[in-house]
């Protein structure tokens, strides 16, 4: 059994609206082999993976799976049950996985949920090697496999602190991406977008950041403000400590002046060889050292989100019991055992280590790790109490009196932060400071927030929901509008329509398609850009308030989408189809699945805007989860006249007038004589991208006047819409300049040709490498039927096809053209223009099929720079509504 490709699908797919892994998989020998002919196969699965038990699988029951095997499933099935269970294993908890035969025999996709995409990909090799160790009989170590899994979890998954804001989000409907495989994560898109790294947000200035680390600089400000804080100075020297620990009465601490975690702190040093012990210590993680005075008390950390505190924790350092049995490194490896400690900050305690620091404080007591405690004794381990270094925590938030509170809020104000950690000792954190002589002994930017997700004892505190109120008040959820468009024909042609409708509201509007990136009137890439990718680049733009992104069918097959959730998902059509044969999609059914990817993950209170011509569009509907809106050149269309008689809404040509429908209710709203786009309604495939870019505008609120104004001013050009039917005279000849190449593009591109004057046609065509023979011989045929003379070509888009084949093809669907009598092939797109302007004929039409727009339309524009658009002339006023 062989895994030939596994496939990351980030985004909604084919299969999910979430993350999944799509498998290859090649069963080769075992492809006649089921489960219950191998020998001792269920058995052994059974004993390796026992929880395996709780699977349903398709029979619904638990041990369903268990009972498949033993009837006998494929490997591909056993492959995607083991995967997921060695995830769940592995603490990261998954359930849902497909197998599914392809078109070829004997090879599967295996589908399977994951939550971290590296320990996803290792769980499918990992659970490959478990069942052919299964098959031949051979010995497999399941907890070795578990435990590399989980250590490729702790490496790559969020830690408890990013991931509890992580997790808030998402309870709040609010876009999530991970930006690096740290703790660096985007909320929301574009410019209502959000970010964070750990318990930093995107607002926590670098000053802030500074005086926070400076914790000598800190003390100065706070003590101006009049918050309390113990008494200190920076030193130098071991000499300058001992000074000041004189002069500042000891005891004192010692601690690194911009230090974290608690590395390098000493508490309540009383002489002098400790001060200088620690001085050295300190001097190991930083050239400043501060030396404060001790304060009594307990130490708290008290955590300030914005203006409020919202959670606070006791901390006790690191230390052990005795037992009377047990030496002191005997203990701390049984204290070690805590399923909760780690030796890394993924987990909700850290495991305490006998360090330099440690062994320091033990000799401070009289022992050393050799030494057997009596049953009771309590031993410290480190005298701070940090998590990072072994301590625990105990939540005391609803004790915090109100004006200690009050005091932990403006002391993180006053360093600028507005997420804060504010450690606090005093002996009773239910009085206030004042009353106690308690202080503020240090202010932390990104701040940890285990202690208060999962405190030792005492109540757990969603201080991740805290944050993301904080980020996103009230009603807000970080989303623009986005709006996704597919179908076979016409993508880009309503995608660039409608962004120019929405730049009419004098927002940024950011623009993916199958010749570049745009934000603004800016390209900031070219090339197909289509898919996910470019999406993702356009929604992490801090720019951009509208989202237009063409989405085609080859980057949902390889990667899902960009997006999680759009406002509308504009549909054009299906068709005859187009790239069928690739990806195992072979049916206008199952293309119309993949396209329809768009419509699944509609907004409940956004729109899919449909073609209610198009049978398999029409189809999408009750998969939406939000509205419809049909759109079609009829207006009489059945479909639309029984969605309107629910209340629904529809967008249709009547009297030469597009209509907004709501019901019985309708509103003019242009004539599509004075839409430049579809010469006077002559090119009908142009009418209808009109009414699907109108319906999607309508659709997010553009107000109808301004629709109508830029419909009238959206033109069919080489600037707004290049290589979408542009019409041009070049030296006294008519041309179209048109991208369609596939079988529904040609008939609608023969079919706008037939209100032309010329009766006579020459073409220049070609096709990307990429379709089926079929599907190339279907596009000669009709070729043959519509065109005279044809000017054949391949460029760069063979698209694994060996040189030559495209054309082949081609002419073997016109080699009994009813209309062609002349067929010229050559080489490259350019040398086959410039052949077609220097032999067309007055009396002819010139169709140039441009596969590269972009160097074709740069071809032109320097070699025929008096060409000139052909731009109809609006006709009638427009009647308002």
């Amino acid at each position: 059994m062989t895994i030939r490709k596994v496939l990351a699908l980030r985004g909604p797919n084919l299969w999910a609206n979430y993350p999944v892994l799509e498998c290859l998989v090649d069963l080769e020998y075992f492809e006649l082999l089921p489960s219950c002919d191998l020998d001792g196969f269920a058995d052994r699965i059974k004993a390796w993976l026992p929880s395996m038990i709780e699977h349903r699988c398709g029979l619904g029951y638990r041990g369903g799976f268990f009972e498949r095997l033993e009837t006998g499933t494929w490997l591909g099935h056993v492959l995607e049950h083991v995967t997921l269970e060695l995830q769940s294993l592995a603490g990261s908890v998954v359930g849902f996985g497909r197998a599914r035969e392809t078109s070829e025999p004997g090879v599967y996709k295996v589908v399977i949920e994951y939550n971290d995409e590296e320990v996803g990909r290792a769980a499918v090799y990992e659970a490959h090697d478990l069942i052919m160790a299964a098959v031949h009989r051979q010995d497999f170590d399941v907890e070795a496999a578990v435990e590399r899994l989980r250590r490729i979890r702790d490496r790559v998954a969020l830690g408890p602190s990013t991931k509890s804001i992580v997790d808030a989000a998402a309870k709040r409907g609010i876009p999530i991406r991970r930006l690096n495989t740290d703790s660096f994560v985007q909320f929301g898109f574009g410019s209502k977008q959000r970010r964070i790294m750990a318990a930093e947000t995107d607002r926590t200035s670098a000053i802030a950041q500074e005086v926070a680390q400076d914790k000598n600089l800190t003390n100065q400000l706070l003590r101006e403000a009049g918050i309390p804080v113990p008494p200190g100075a920076p030193v130098t020297s071991a000499d300058e400590a001992w000074e000041v620990a004189q002069d500042i009465d000891a005891p004192v601490v010692v601690k690194p002046q911009d230090g974290n975690q608690g590395k390098g702190v000493a508490l309540n040093l009383k002489t002098e060889e400790q001060v200088r012990a620690a001085f050295e210590a300190a001097a190991a993680i930083s050239r400043r050292i501060i030396v404060e005075r001790y304060s009594p008390g307990q130490d708290y950390r008290v955590l300030v989100v914005g203006d409020r505190m919202v959670a606070a924790a006791r901390r006790e350092p690191a230390q052990v019991v005795g037992d009377g049995v047990h030496s002191i490194e005997q203990l701390v490896e049984i204290v070690n055992r805590d399923p909760r400690r780690a030796d890394h900050h993924a987990d909700i305690l850290s495991k305490i280590c006998l360090d330099a620091v440690s062994l320091g404080v033990l000799r401070e007591q009289g022992l050393s790790p050799a030494s057997i405690p009596a049953t009771g004794r309590r031993v410290l381990i480190r005298r701070n109490a940090n998590l990072s270094t072994g301590g625990t925590a105990v939540d005391v938030t609803e004790l915090v009196h109100p004006e200690t509170a009050a005091r932990a809020v403006e002391a993180a104000q006053v360093v600028g932060l507005e997420i804060a950690g504010v450690d606090i000792v005093c002996p009773d954190i239910s009085r206030s400071l004042e009353e106690q002589n308690g202080v503020i002994v240090e202010i932390n930017a990104a701040p940890g927030l285990r202690m208060h997700l999962s405190p030792s004892s005492g109540q757990a505190r969603p201080v991740g929901d805290a944050i993301i109120d904080m980020m996103f008040p009230g009603e807000e959820n970080g989303r623009i509008p986005v709006v996704a468009i597919t179908g076979v024909n016409g993508k880009t042609t309503t995608t660039r329509f409608i962004a120019h409708i929405f730049r009419g509201t004098g927002k940024t509007v950011g623009l993916t398609s199958t010749d570049g990136i745009f934000v603004g009137d800016r390209r900031i890439d070219t090339g197909d850009c289509s898919g996910p990718k470019s999406a993702r680049a356009i929604l992490s733009n801090p720019k951009v308030d509208y989202a237009v992104l063409e989405t085609a069918r080859g980057g949902i097959l390889r990667e899902g989408l960009g997006f999680d959730q759009c406002q509308v998902a504009v549909v054009t059509n299906i068709g005859e189809g187009d790239h069928l044969g690739l990806s195992d999609i072979h049916t206008l059914d199952q293309l119309a699945k993949v396209k329809r990817c768009i419509v699944d993950v509609v907004a409940k209170d956004g729109f899919a805007v449909l073609n209610a011509a198009d049978p398999y569009v029409v189809g999408m509907a009750s998969k939406c989860p939000g509205n419809v809106l049909y759109f079609d050149m009829n207006g009489d269309n059945p479909i639309i006249a029984e969605h309107r008689a629910k209340g629904g809404r529809a967008v249709f040509v009547r009297d030469r007038h597009v209509i907004l429908a709501t019901g019985a209710h309708e509103i003019p709203i242009v004539s599509i004589d004075r839409v430049p786009l579809t010469n006077a309604g002559r090119i009908e495939f142009h009418v209808e991208n009109t009414l699907a870019a109108i319906a999607a505008a309508w659709s997010v609120g553009i107000p109808a006047e301004l629709i109508r104004l830029r419909a009238e001013s959206f033109q069919a050009d080489l600037d707004l819409n290049p290589g979408r039917f542009n019409i041009l005279d070049i030296n006294g000849t008519t041309c179209v300049i048109d991208y369609g190449h596939n079988a529904s593009a040609v008939e609608a591109l023969a079919k706008s040709l037939a209100h032309f004057p010329q009766q006579k046609r020459l073409v220049v065509y070609s096709t990307a490498g990429d379709r089926r023979d079929c599907d190339l011989v279907r596009q000669g045929e009709l070729l043959g039927q519509h065109f005279d003379r044809v000017i054949l070509y391949e460029g760069d888009y063979c698209r694994g096809r060996e040189p030559g084949d495209i054309i082949r093809f081609l002419m073997e669907g016109l080699k009994n053209a009813p209309r062609t009598v002349e067929i010229i092939p050559v080489q490259g797109a350019i040398p086959a223009t410039e052949l077609a302007i220097k032999m067309v004929r007055s009396d002819e039409l010139l169709v140039i099929q441009a596969d590269v727009v972009d160097d074709t339309v740069q071809f032109l524009r320097q070699n025929f720079p008096n060409m000139t658009a052909s731009v109809p002339k609006p006709s009638t006023p427009v009647p308002r509504a």
